[in-house]
């Protein structure tokens, strides 16, 4: 509401495309969803398609509905079958197999909230951290990828502590033992926030080991999100570098 007083009185929008957008709002029902128009002026992130347990017509309905009163649409967990019935209609959305995740942007999207470096202990926790550097850079924000890096070779990282020095906010993410995050919190003075993955053998009980790790880290400063959800992790770095008024603009 109050973005749309700031369009109308800059002379961006008329009154009458201003009373328009106010009808979608706070959400709107389109049958298989109640879509949150409103979520972006609230919480400052917007409504995200989250397309698992949809099926491909319901995740295109609800894409396309905030693709019509959005400038940004993030979809994630998408499957190949749902993402071509959407590029289809968009085709100028992106869309990356390796996240799961589709995205389309009418504006230009630049840096401009800060630096979120996102960081993997080995190669197979990439799709998870590609979830979240996508999401996070959707949101405006620069972000820093440092992959393979975990603690079986431990002077892999080290080399890389200057620049994740200079990181607003570090996303750390690791399967197998999930130590990774208590090692950056002890050499960083950055929020970490964790994301275990669901890599590992039998005893790594498809993510629920390294995620008591997290939980159970003796270095503080550490906030873990669940397990594979990178796309949790990006919103709340997000934040921390929203909410610092950061902005590299």
């Amino acid at each position: 509401m109050v973005m749309l007083l700031e369009q109308v009185k800059a002379g961006e929008i008329s009154v009458a495309e201003a009373v328009s957008e106010l009808k979608y709002l706070p959400f709107r029902d389109i049958g298989s969803a109640k879509i949150d128009h409103h979520r972006q002026l609230r919480s400052g992130v917007p409504e995200v398609v989250f397309c698992a347990g949809k099926t491909p017509a319901q995740a295109a309905a609800a894409f396309r509905e905030l693709a019509a009163h959005s400038q940004r649409v993030l979809a994630t967990r998408v499957a190949f079958r749902t993402a071509r019935l959407i590029l289809e209609e968009f085709p100028n959305a992106r869309y990356s197999r390796e996240a799961r995740l589709l995205s389309l942007s009418t504006a230009e999207v630049r840096p401009r909230w800060g630096t979120i470096a996102v960081v993997t202990g080995g190669t197979s926790d990439i799709p998870v951290a590609e979830e979240a550097a996508l999401t996070a850079e959707l949101f405006e924000n620069l972000v820093l990828r440092i992959y393979d890096v975990g603690v079986a070779g431990i002077h892999r990282l080290l080399g890389h502590l200057p620049e994740l020095g200079d990181a607003q906010a570090v996303i750390a993410i690791a399967g197998m033992d999930g130590v990774l995050p208590s090692v950056l919190a002890g050499l960083i003075d950055k929020p970490v926030v964790a994301v275990p993955t669901s890599t590992g053998y039998g005893a790594n009980f498809q993510g629920l080991a390294p995620l008591l790790t997290m939980l159970n880290s003796c270095a503080p400063g550490i906030g873990v999100v669940n397990i594979n959800n990178g796309f949790g992790a990006a919103v709340l770095a997000h934040l921390i570098t929203r909410s610092a008024g950061v902005t590299d603009a």
